[in-house]
């Protein structure tokens, strides 16, 4: 095995890393850390646990005397993966020492793996021995994305005296949050993440999604969810998570949320209008700059959003917007940046930006911001009104700012969870081909979506920040979802997605305590549509939809409260929106004065 990495190492060495064609920031070169070095490794390095578990580390750093500020990445994906290769080389070559980590029980890594559990005292346990090793200079900085992200934060609670700074991308703030969002499995991703990462040990499969390879439609339909993948998988992480179905010790023990007073050092997050994981990312940078345990973690805490999905600083060509070449920036260089001044003492100016950097989708333009939400923000009411046939793009549906009148009819429809709507754009990451901003006219001429619309905007609107939907709701069933999606809707008809969010209704007040709701009565249901920054364009339409399902991405409420995964059984529900004098439902934009 040593050898096979060794031969595969020593070709990937040897690539040149390319630098991206676009930068955001327009520092000098001469401020940044060259490529001065020829980067050397060494592999498999044990790393002892407190228990006497031994993780296997990678180490590349430059040909030279050292020693050398150290960038730590913990990795679920497999330390021998290129392009965390080719990453830990250029920051070897820019004068920088790079570790790659499996985590417990994975690849070359001694132990046992219960995904997310052991991270932070393992995380912990790796600075300290980094902070041993003759070619680290005591100063230790983080990198990684997706799970990779999760591993930088969690440890950053216990302190460690030489960690200076993190940089995660396209994470979360709590597992919980990220896999229930309010209340919801998000099932594709759990079901994939089951079978390729935690089942094969994969990072990805190519072909994955590719019929007849696997038909993953059927699979994402097996009912019920507890048994769904038996027959594929050896050790169904899906049974535990479907084991804590609210927000209980388990998804506590190892998240931030709470633990931001715990927390010295800055980070700099990273993520995308489209990520999957975009909501929580924005939870934990409003955490560290709010509750952060220092003044330099609540200052120096930074944030930059781009026209991208979880696979960051990407264009893709099946989405029906394009923003442009100017929505691509250097990743690796904005790391330089960031570490040159935490780890190297460079006063290259970063501390001295602004800590938000946004993408201004529409617009196509980068800005930067200095709190979330924006303090010039005009919360503005739209608000939802029919004259009582709301359902598809045929209907009656309108959005306006002006209060529905007393008397106002109601709107209805049925929702079957054996036909769902299906997942179409949005903040989504499987499958690849839905993911972004899509049309969404398939979705709209649907009877079981509702279809709010305003008249065509005379002048452009900038909407940038959370949205939040109030929504006045009765249902027949004792639970059930509902949800909301923001779209664009172009002169020529095209529906584009923006954003979504989804409510489990027991899940109305808490996440901790969800109770079931009384069939016919009407409760507020608060959904939160995710954050985002997009200008509408004269002459379209502001479209809201509402409905009760976005599957795959989220799993089916079955309409019956029984309990989560455990059963097959469903029930059609019956869903009445109300929108008058008593019951005004009603979408909260972020709206940005010229």
């Amino acid at each position: 095995m040593l050898k096979a990495k060794t031969s595969l190492r020593s070709s990937i060495v040897t690539t040149v890393f390319s630098s991206l064609l676009f930068t955001v920031f327009g520092c000098g070169q001469a401020e940044l850390s060259q490529p001065g070095h020829k980067a050397v490794f060494s592999l498999d390095a044990k790393v002892p646990m407190r228990d006497g578990v031994h993780l296997s580390a990678d180490v590349y750093r430059p040909d030279a005397a050292g020693p050398f500020p150290t960038l730590m990445l913990m990795t679920a994906y497999n330390n021998m993966r290129p392009d965390v290769v080719r990453r830990a080389v250029y920051f070897a070559e820019r004068g920088y020492a790079a570790v790659v980590v499996d985590l417990r029980g994975r690849h070359d890594s001694e132990g046992i793996w219960h995904p997310y559990v052991n991270d932070p005292e393992d995380g912990f346990d790796t600075q300290k021995w980094l902070t041993e090793q003759s070619w680290c200079n005591g100063k230790i900085g983080t990198f990684g994305h997706s799970y990779d992200g999760f591993t930088q934060v969690m440890p950053a609670r216990y302190q460690h005296p030489n960690l200076k700074a993190l940089m995660p991308s396209a994470n979360q703030e709590t597992n919980f949050g990220h896999l229930y969002n309010d209340g919801i499995p998000q099932l594709n991703v759990i079901f994939v993440a089951e079978f390729l990462w935690v089942n094969r040990g994969m990072a990805f499969w190519p072909g994955i999604f590719d019929e007849p390879l696997m038909d993953w439609h059927e699979i994402f339909s097996r009912l019920p969810l507890y048994t769904a993948l038996d027959e594929m998988v050896d050790r169904p992480w899906v049974k535990t998570l479907l084991d804590h179905p609210t927000y209980d010790d388990y998804w506590k023990s190892y998240g931030t949320k709470g633990k931001y007073d715990k927390i010295l050092v800055p980070a700099y997050f990273l993520t995308g209008w489209y990520d999957n994981l975009e909501h929580e990312i924005w939870r934990q940078f409003i955490g560290f700059r709010e509750e952060g345990g220092s003044e330099l973690a609540r200052r120096q805490t930074k944030i930059l959003v781009g026209p991208w999905s979880h696979s960051y600083n990407q264009t893709y060509d099946n989405w029906v917007i394009d923003f442009g070449e100017s929505s691509l920036l250097d990743v690796e260089e904005l790391h330089v940046r960031w570490y040159d001044f935490w780890l190297k003492d460079v006063p290259n100016g970063i501390d001295q930006e602004a800590p938000i950097r946004l993408f201004v989708m529409r617009a196509n333009k980068w800005r930067d911001e200095h709190e979330w939400p924006l303090a010039r923000t005009q919360w503005t009411r739209y608000y939802l009104n029919s004259g009582g046939a709301a359902n598809s793009d045929r209907g009656d549906g309108t959005l306006g700012t002006s209060p529905p009148p007393s008397g106002a009819p109601q709107d209805s429809f049925q929702y079957d969870p054996a036909n769902p709507i299906p997942t179409v754009g949005g903040q989504t990451e499987f499958p690849p081909d839905q993911r972004g901003p899509q049309d969404r006219r398939p979705v709209q001429k649907r009877d079981d979506v509702l279809i709010y619309s305003s008249e065509p905007l005379t002048r452009k609107l900038e909407v940038t920040g959370p949205i939040e939907l109030k929504l006045y709701a009765a249902s027949s069933a004792v639970d059930t979802d509902f949800t909301a999606v923001l779209t664009e809707v172009l002169p020529d008809g095209t529906a584009v997605h923006i954003s979504e969010g989804i409510r489990r209704a027991s899940f109305r007040e808490s996440l901790e305590n969800p109770t079931l709701i009384e069939p016919g009565r009407v409760y507020e249901i608060p959904i939160e549509i995710w954050e985002t920054s997009w200008e509408f364009q004269p002459g379209s339409r502001i479209r809201l939809e509402i409905s009760s399902s976005n599957f795959p991405r989220f799993a089916r409420n079955l309409n019956t409260g029984n309990p989560l995964g455990k059963s097959a059984e469903m029930k059609v529900a019956a869903q009445t929106i109300h929108h008058d004098e008593r019951y005004p439902s009603h979408l909260v934009l972020p709206v940005i004065p010229d």
